[in-house]
């Protein structure tokens, strides 16, 4: 089959997300670098690392041929479930969690690999054979099962957040991939009902829950981060106070450089800056759906698909908390917030997806 170019929208929206995230998690987080780690750069340096090994990571997946990765699907499943059951092992714990694996002198985290994995693995039953999900045992079973795991998991790190998200990925993957509406009825109800138990398993799910419900109740706990980024945002006005102006990230508001990044580029760059962050957002899944659309099999649909399903599940749900649209979670803004495994995962996955859009159809 004759190659194209790759999509060079994809990639120069990648880029430009990139690049706008080096700045802003410098901006965000310089202070709190200063007062954590006595190096303002701390941050700044540890994320251009990680984004120079995520784009070498998405060259050579723009060079390797899609096809080839789908024998290694399997592999690649188990590894990241070992490297899951190693996280509780031997992790590090920060936070009273055990989220991150300390691989000479860098912290690896598994549900980044896992997430990827999980698509993988999907694309390679989805393509073995006609509405193959169309079937419940031979067909939804291997990947739910493959999800429940590697959520289950996660949340014993505890991390309840990126567990759900792997859930609902795997659900709308199913359902792209021509699922029967009625098994996924019954599994979107029966994930519901397991949401609301695990949320009243734990006190410190149910208080954030409330504090979502109303900040204000009680604006020093529970309400005290929502509140914080609602200010930020609100302060931003149209323009914004301009680059490294935030007063929220002076120790206000917790984690500015991670999970609550769009609230300082809400307050630095206004609503113009964040409506130019979300319209990038936009293209960016634009331009996959198409290529998930135009791909020449089954294999590199589902591929695409799921890599910008992921995307799209974290962005809607990192802003949806930032502007207080849902209850508090731990899933960080891609491309942009801090975190080195997320980065290098995310571009590494931009890679293969830039490779299916060289073999993709006329369209």
């Amino acid at each position: 089959m004759t190659k194209k170019p790759v999509d060079f929208p994809i990639l120069i929206t990648t880029v430009i997300l990139v690049a706008i995230g080096i700045v802003m998690v410098f901006s965000a987080s310089y202070y709190r670098a200063a007062e954590l780690y006595k190096d303002s750069l701390y941050f700044f340096k540890r994320q251009l690392l990680w984004a120079v090994v995520g784009f070498a990571g998405m060259f050579l997946a723009s060079r390797i041929e899609y096809r080839k990765l789908k024998k290694f699907s399997v592999i690649f499943l188990v590894i990241s479930i070992l490297l899951l059951v190693a996280v509780l092992l031997v992790g590090e714990v920060r936070n009273n969690a055990k989220r991150w694996l300390s691989i000479g002198g860098f912290s690896l985290q598994p549900s980044e690999i896992a997430k990827f994995a999980l698509i993988l693995f999907t694309a390679d039953i989805a393509s073995r054979s006609k509405h193959r999900f169309r079937k419940f045992f031979t067909g939804l079973v291997p990947v739910l099962g493959a999800a429940a795991l590697m959520a289950g998991l996660i949340m014993l790190q505890p991390n309840m957040s990126t567990a759900m998200s792997i859930l609902m990925m795997a659900l709308i993957l199913l359902f792209v991939g021509g699922a029967n509406l009625w098994h996924l009825s019954l599994l979107v109800g029966a994930g519901g009902a397991a949401g609301v138990a695990l949320m009243f398993s734990a006190g410190y799910r149910l208080k954030r829950f409330l504090g979502f419900l109303d900040p204000w109740a009680d604006p020093l706990e529970t309400g005290f981060q929502i509140i914080q980024s609602l200010y930020a945002l609100g302060s931003g006005g149209l323009f914004g106070l301009g680059i490294a102006q935030s007063r929220q990230k002076l120790l206000y508001l917790p984690y500015p450089e991670t999970d609550f990044i769009f609230a300082i580029i809400g307050e630095e760059l206004g609503f113009v800056g964040g409506l130019i962050i979300i319209l990038l957002f936009i293209t960016l899944i634009w331009r996959g759906i198409r290529v998930a659309i135009t791909a020449p099999d089954m294999f590199g649909t589902m591929l695409s698909a799921g890599i910008i399903i992921m995307i799209t599940v974290q962005v809607v749900i990192n802003i949806a908390v930032v502007t207080n649209s849902m209850p508090p979670t731990g899933l960080p803004l891609p491309f942009i917030s801090y975190g080195g495994s997320s980065l290098a995962m995310l571009l590494t996955s931009i890679g293969v997806l830039l490779n299916i859009s060289k073999y993709s159809k006329a369209s």
